[in-house]
């Protein structure tokens, strides 16, 4: 009897493996039209959940448009030379909301995400953002908006370890690079918006020059939480769980009627059996397993490469067109560009996706971002700065220029890279890994940068494209070194080549037997 069960058993798993093969040989063949035609849902429930990352970027974007709004100025700040100015010491706390959240919320969401699923934990954060909405909205001081964007900071954290992870697991493989690269398009949509509201509200001399724009985040959980419970969960959290009856019914609501999807669970299910197989695990000590180090490495690494390489002065644009001279609708009507083309460019960079590899276009635009910033802190050297407005104009210039060569590669990229890499078990916890170191490093940023740029402390204004534009150039060394290509593998095949220890170059062209 025994040996009968064991011969039931492998022929069942031989059954599994044929099945996996038929799905991997489908998601290779699959082009970008046919998966869309294929997985329409799925492509709209992954763009729905990247509504939390919206959310997740129209709060500290606003914060940093507020510093340069006049009637918050007036009602925050104090006067210094003859205009009001917040203190750098309150900008550093005000700011230090999101990345305080991330770091923390990274950390917490990967235990309800494995607990209760995708699905339960985006509503739950939603309903959480919603009532921290209240404390920004009727605070008066300093103090008490501080302590609403420290709460509120908390649960955004969240939105960027859930939505990226949910859109990993419900597209196939011809869809994933722009569905996870959607996160970006989301970040910037989010910082867009906030700075559209900004530009309205910031001529008004009551407190709805800012109460209104922090009134508008109250928006977005009218539309998210009626719709989410039609949404369906994550096939690969309910194969984990033993659910996988509902895991099939999640593959038939993602997918159109005329796909088999019983393959597609099949590759899941192998694919959950090889990692269990190489001990990848399911805690965040088995991220810096030997197993899952390089990868853990990767995906922390490109993750942080957005901080090191300057995005966070995205927060500052308008407050640093300002301070280079630019008058402040001007500076207001040149940071909604600024971002527009950042929502353009990652546009592009879905088409990028198609035709050229995530290696390239990451190696790339990092490498044309160095040379970026280089260039806005020599421009920032020039004599007679401040009387010289062709000089000021360029600087600006380079800034959008910047924006639009991260919105093509590193913005979007680095989401694609971050999923891709990471084991299937382990992937909210690596994703939260990534997104708490990068959300250190962006502490640090939010900590020095007021300091650097206000003109009662370091006053550096341009001058930080040498700061921003040295670091880029030490990131490109380490990406062009241990950055592989991940494009057009399934999540099986990725695990055969880091088990094997395949090396960056080869990754392209290497052969799973």
């Amino acid at each position: 009897m025994a040996k009968d069960g064991l011969a039931v058993e492998a022929a069942s798993i031989d059954d599994l493996n044929a099945e996996a093969r038929v799905a991997a040989e489908k998601e290779h063949s699959l082009t970008f039209l046919e998966g869309v035609k294929g997985y329409p849902t799925a492509v709209a429930w992954a763009l729905f959940f990247s509504l939390g990352v919206i959310m997740a970027a129209f709060d500290p974007q606003l914060i940093g448009n507020l510093y340069a709004t006049p009637a918050f100025q007036k009602d925050f700040g104090y006067l210094y030379e003859g205009e009001y100015i917040i203190p750098a010491s309150w900008q550093t706390g005000l700011s230090m909301g999101s990345p305080l959240g991330q770091v923390v919320g990274a950390f917490f969401a990967s235990y309800p995400m494995e607990w209760f699923g995708r699905k339960k934990t985006f509503g739950a954060c939603v309903i959480l953002t919603t009532g921290c909405v209240f404390i920004q909205f009727f605070a008066r001081s300093l103090s008490v908006l501080l302590a609403g964007e420290l709460l509120g900071g908390l649960v955004l954290g969240c939105y960027v370890v859930i939505s990226p992870a949910y859109a990993s697991e419900v597209c196939p493989v011809a869809l994933r690079g722009i569905l996870t690269s959607f996160t970006n398009i989301a970040f910037v949509g989010g910082q867009l918006i906030a700075n559209g509201v900004i530009a309205g509200t910031s001529k008004l001399n009551t407190h709805w020059a800012y109460s209104l724009p922090f009134a508008m985040q109250w928006v977005w959980p009218v539309i998210i939480l009626p719709t989410l419970f039609f949404a369906p969960e994550s096939p690969w959290w309910l194969q984990r769980k033993g659910k996988l009856e509902e895991a099939e019914k999640s593959l038939r609501r993602l997918a159109s009627k005329h796909v088999d999807v019983k393959p597609a669970l099949a590759m899941i299910i192998e694919t959950d059996r090889l990692e269990q197989q190489l001990e990848t695990g399911v805690t965040y000590m088995d991220c810096f397993k030997k197993i899952n180090l390089r990868r853990t490495e990767i995906a922390t690494g490109v993750y942080c490469i957005q901080v090191l390489s300057g995005i966070y002065l995205v927060g500052y644009a308008t407050y640093f067109f300002q301070l280079a001279g630019l008058p402040t609708e001007e500076s207001f009507n040149m940071s909604v560009g600024f971002l527009a083309l950042g929502f353009t460019g990652t546009c592009l960079s879905w088409v990028l996706l198609n035709y050229v590899g995530r290696r390239r276009i990451y190696i790339t635009g990092l490498g044309i971002l160095a040379t970026l910033q280089l260039i806005i802190g020599i421009l920032d050297c020039a004599p007679n700065y401040e009387n010289r407005p062709s000089v000021i104009w360029a600087q600006s210039v380079l800034m959008l220029i910047w924006n639009f060569i991260y919105g093509c590669s590193l913005g979007p990229i680095c989401f694609v890279i971050l999923c891709e890499v990471s084991a299937t078990r382990v992937r909210s916890k690596t994703i939260g890994v990534a997104t708490a170191a990068q959300a250190t490093l962006g502490i640090a940023m939010t900590v020095a940068i007021p300091y650097m740029i206000n003109p009662d402390q370091a006053n550096l204004r341009g001058k930080l494209g040498f700061f921003f534009g040295g670091l880029a150039a030490i990131c490109w060394v380490w990406a062009y070194l241990r950055v592989p290509e991940t494009g057009g593998r399934t999540y099986e095949e990725l695990d055969v080549m880091f088990e094997r220890n395949v090396k960056t170059k080869d990754f392209k062209r290497y052969s799973v037997a």
